[in-house]
């Protein structure tokens, strides 16, 4: 569909496209949510806040949510900046660090709204390929390579939707080798493995780091991130989050947000059981012949050898199951695996055994 009344930006956009959020009772194993619920005392803390100061805006800098992070991750609140979920604070970091003359560098196989973004921004970027085993190379986004000094510098740690995962030796190199520019770590899934390069903030002015609370917190409905970085950093965030909208974070869930970080019980124990439960699932694909990079996500990046991954996913469509299959190139036979509770993961390897037999 085209409208006369596009401007030309919107008549070229090719926009994001989420997961399929069906309304019939499935297996839901296609966009990465948590299979446990919130934290109690998050829910309870949005319970109580259902009152009349909802009559009221809220606060525009979001600072409850600010302080929890400050004192769970020791940094100060000066570092902490808020968004309407992490892609809302990514859209902002585009917008306020990648409008250069040089390119923006980023992984050829990672998270797909980086392009949709360039897109909406105008921002020209360069795909840096990913080994055949779904690496991603640091050599890759430092200078002197066919790119020359990038604009800027976009990374998923672990990468989505490979599930692959840099040291933080890894990432601090691409951060030193880059200062000329911003350099964004996306740790959307960090907290299922992967080392956090928050402790490179204090280091390096160039570093912005974004996090979630959709994955590890079971928060997806509430939409909350943040970004932690230097102080000229968040104060390009708010820059352009003040030109745009500047009550992004509504109260319920800032506290809501605010109550889910300060629950350590609860984040420790529902994401080592997605691990477990994603380290069980793995052994047991394997068992059946699939093959997968090393996960250190809540999901599972897999393939067969011997069998056709659009004939697999409407398999496990036809048996009530949904994963994502991505459609394109180097990735259109893989698919991609949410981690649900022991008994969701039991019935798909039940039905993959089925298909695959």
């Amino acid at each position: 569909m085209t409208s006369k009344y596009w401007s030309p930006v919107v008549s070229r956009l090719s926009p994001y496209k989420p997961g399929e959020q069906p309304r019939q009772k499935v297996i839901k194993l296609n966009t990465n949510e948590s299979p446990y619920g919130p934290s109690p005392k998050a829910l309870q803390a949005m319970r109580d806040a259902c009152d009349d100061h909802l009559r009221l805006y809220p606060s525009f800098t979001a600072d409850r949510v600010r302080r929890a992070v400050s004192a769970r991750l020791n940094v100060s609140m000066e570092q902490v900046f808020v968004g309407n979920g992490s892609d809302e604070v990514l859209a902002h970091a585009f917008n306020a660090f990648f409008q250069q003359s040089r390119p923006l560098l980023f992984p050829d196989i990672s998270y797909s709204f980086y392009p949709t973004y360039c897109g909406l921004y105008g921002i020209s970027f360069h795909p840096v390929p990913v080994t055949e085993d779904f690496r991603v190379e640091p050599g890759g986004y430092l200078p002197g390579g066919a790119h020359g000094p990038a604009g800027g510098v976009i990374l998923p740690n672990p990468n989505a939707p490979t599930g692959r995962a840099l040291s933080l030796a890894e990432i601090e190199r691409i951060v030193a080798g880059n200062p000329q520019c911003a350099v964004v770590i996306d740790e959307a899934y960090v907290d299922f493995g992967a080392e956090s390069a928050v402790p490179l903030v204090a280091r390096y002015d160039n570093l912005l780091v974004v996090q979630t609370l959709s994955k590890s917190r079971a928060l997806a409905g509430l939409r909350v991130g943040f970004a932690v970085g230097s102080a000229e950093l968040i104060e390009g965030l708010n820059r352009v989050k003040d030109s745009f909208n500047s009550y992004p974070v509504d109260s319920l869930a800032e506290i809501g947000a605010a109550a889910a970080i300060e629950d350590v019980e609860h984040f420790e124990k529902t994401r080592l059981a997605v691990m477990k439960t994603r380290d069980e699932l793995d052994a047991a694909l394997r068992k059946l012949g699939f093959e997968a990079p090393p996960s250190r996500t809540n999901f599972i990046f897999a393939r067969h050898p011997d069998h056709d991954a659009t004939k697999l996913a409407a398999g496990l469509r036809d048996r009530g199951i949904l994963v994502r299959h991505f459609r394109l190139p180097r990735i259109d036979q893989h698919l991609r695996i949410s981690i649900g509770t022991d008994d969701e993961c039991a019935q798909l390897v039940k039905a993959l055994a089925e298909l695959v037999a």
